[in-house]
C-alpha cells in the first residue's frame, strides 16, 4: 500500500473549516472538520479539484467531523461528484452526519451520492 503523507489542514474563514487531503493507494481522502458554508466551501472545491486534476478518480469525503453544511457546501459536493463521475470515477461521502443526511434528503440529493457509514469502510471500498 502506497500512502503519501497527510497535507497540513487548510483553514478557512477564521478556522471554521479545516480540510485535510491525503492519498491512500489510488484513492484521495478529504477530511472535513467544521462548518461548510459560502465562506468555507471554496476550500473544499480546491481540495477536490486538486485531486481530480492529479488524475484521482476515487475520492472519499470524510464527513464525520463536519458540524454544519448548507446549500453552498452541497453545491460543491455535487460539482465534485460530477467531476469524478465524468472521468468514470466515484465520490463517496463517508460518515455523513445527521444534519448532512437531512440536507441531502430534503434536497433530493441523497439519491445521487454514494454513502458509507464510516470512513475506513469507504476507503477500503473506493
Amino acid at each position: 500500500m502506497s500512502e503519501r503523507p497527510n497535507t497540513s489542514p487548510t483553514h478557512s474563514e477564521a478556522d471554521r473549516l479545516a480540510v485535510s487531503v491525503r492519498r491512500v493507494e489510488e484513492a484521495g481522502i478529504v477530511l472535513l472538520s467544521g462548518e461548510l458554508d459560502p465562506d468555507t466551501a471554496p476550500a473544499l472545491a480546491l481540495a477536490t479539484s486538486s485531486l481530480t486534476d492529479a488524475g484521482v478518480t476515487r475520492i472519499v469525503v470524510d464527513c464525520s467531523q463536519l458540524g454544519f453544511c448548507d446549500s453552498s457546501g452541497l453545491n460543491v459536493l455535487l460539482k465534485a461528484r460530477q467531476q469524478v463521475s465524468d472521468v468514470g470515477g466515484r465520490l463517496i461521502l463517508a460518515a455523513p452526519t445527521r444534519q448532512l443526511l437531512r440536507l441531502l434528503e430534503l434536497t433530493g440529493a441523497l439519491s445521487v451520492f454514494e454513502t458509507q457509514p464510516e470512513a475506513g469502510g469507504a476507503v477500503a471500498e473506493a
